[in-house]
């Protein structure tokens, strides 16, 4: 099984989830063009993509998503709130393509099962995915306004996490956003922040989770190293030791970020 996400922010969310018999795509955020060129580093063709799911339809979640589906003839799996609100943004999808997926029941893509789960997010119905092979699980969780029983026991016994690790408080609070943006990242259905993305991995960090990364990072309100710095610092005080207990890299921006094969 392999994870790699080919870009997660602000601007742009897409990963890469296969295995030797079945190839997804969690969101396609970034343009098609840059979609495929993730995947060629990853030595993949769109054609070999056997689903593309979304998690909602904000654009930084979908833009290149209508056009991977025309050219490649990919199915596109999301909510069926998410399709209506995304539909028209999306293009002319083919009906065959168009399909729904339904929070906590497992769909079937050849060997793969993806489990979607409620997340607290302002958009119509939107959800996080577990992903299964086997034994081995892969879950993503971003845009995440906050944490919830459901998000703790989907995040639970995950071999490999994405995280929303979003903002800083301190830097969102004194940033140049307006008042009613920073009101609505803070909010019960806005984005996690870094202190809260390792406050819930102190809580849920069990033996079997291998790798984690920090994703859909700010640009404005967040850095890279800040985010770890902070991440690690919690985990610390609860005697967890990144690099001995769990490995942990930030999923970048703009480019491919770490292969994990398990």
């Amino acid at each position: 099984m392999e994870f790699c996400t080919i870009a997660s922010g602000s601007s742009g969310n897409c990963t890469y989830i296969g295995t030797d018999y079945t190839k997804i795509l969690i969101d396609a955020g970034i343009s098609g063009k840059k979609i495929e060129e993730g995947l060629a580093n990853l030595k993949l063709t769109g054609d070999k993509i056997d689903a593309l799911f979304i998690t909602h339809e904000h654009v930084d979640h979908i833009k290149g998503a209508g056009i991977l589906s025309r050219r490649f003839d990919i199915p596109i799996f999301a909510t069926a709130d998410t399709w209506a609100a995304m539909e028209e943004g999306l293009g002319r999808i083919a009906p065959s393509n168009k399909r729904i997926v339904y929070a906590d029941e497992v769909c079937a893509v050849n060997d793969l099962c993806v489990k979607p789960f409620r997340i607290p997010h302002d958009a119509a119905e939107p959800v996080g995915y577990n992903v299964f092979s086997g034994e081995k699980k892969i879950t993503l969780a971003t845009d995440i306004g906050h944490v919830t029983d459901t998000i703790r026991e989907s995040i639970e016994d995950s071999d490999v996490l994405l995280l929303e690790a979003n903002h800083d408080v301190e830097m969102l609070k004194k940033g140049g956003y307006p008042w009613s943006l920073k009101q609505r990242i803070l909010g019960e259905n806005g984005h996690l922040s870094n202190h809260t993305a390792g406050r819930l991995l102190a809580e849920v960090m069990t033996g079997k989770m291998k790798y984690v990364f920090l994703g859909h990072l700010s640009e404005e309100n967040n850095n890279p190293h800040l985010a770890y710095e902070t991440v690690e610092e919690i985990l610390r005080n609860n005697r967890i030791e990144v690099g001995t207990h769990v490995k942990m890299d930030m999923a970048s921006r703009f480019q491919n970020g770490v292969k994990v094969e398990l």
